[in-house]
């Protein structure tokens, strides 16, 4: 799986009351969620961002409250995948859960700005910025949470395998 788009950069600690606010979480629906992905942050993301564009940030991205709303929010948006130098570890979860590509790779948010081109070879955890002709090296998920990724998340792998035969749901 490989993502390409351009990099929106944001500093440490972007928590999920700045990823999507906490006066939206009185719906589920990824569409409505996606409208106000970031907006305390960055009014205008959402209208700025193309999809398959990646967020990029610093440390501890996603802290706070455990809501699976913000990497909901996120997908919804139309961002392929988040680079950031550390994540908290229940957004962590909840994205790969959802299917939402998650990469931690310090050297690549010191090195990649506002703007540039980035491509991410998602099996090899590849991050290639395509505008400095620079290339950093993410741990690579193992196999399941690959699979888990191309999915589109845990509810439509357990869905897969269970048409395959292979879990009972």
């Amino acid at each position: 799986m490989n993502i390409k788009g351009k990099a929106w950069k944001y500093g440490n600690d972007i928590d999920t009351d700045v990823i999507i606010p906490a006066r939206y979480l009185n719906t589920s629906d990824p569409e409505e969620l996606a409208r106000h992905c970031l907006e305390d942050l960055d009014s205008n993301f959402v209208d700025k961002m193309s999809k398959g564009d990646l967020i990029v940030a610093g440390e501890n991205f996603g802290c706070g409250s455990s809501r699976e709303h913000a990497p909901l929010a996120i997908k919804a948006a139309g961002v392929s995948a988040v680079i950031a130098s550390s994540f908290a570890r229940i957004f962590y979860r909840n994205a790969l859960n959802i299917g939402l590509p998650i990469l931690e790779c310090p050297e690549a948010v010191e090195n990649i700005s506002q703007g540039d081109e980035v491509q991410v070879e998602i099996a090899a955890g590849l991050i290639t910025n395509l505008s400095k002709n620079q290339e950093y090296q993410a741990v690579a998920f193992p196999d399941f949470m690959q699979k888990l990724i191309q999915a589109g998340g845990l509810i439509n792998y357990l869905r897969e395998q269970a048409g395959e035969g292979n879990v009972s749901l």
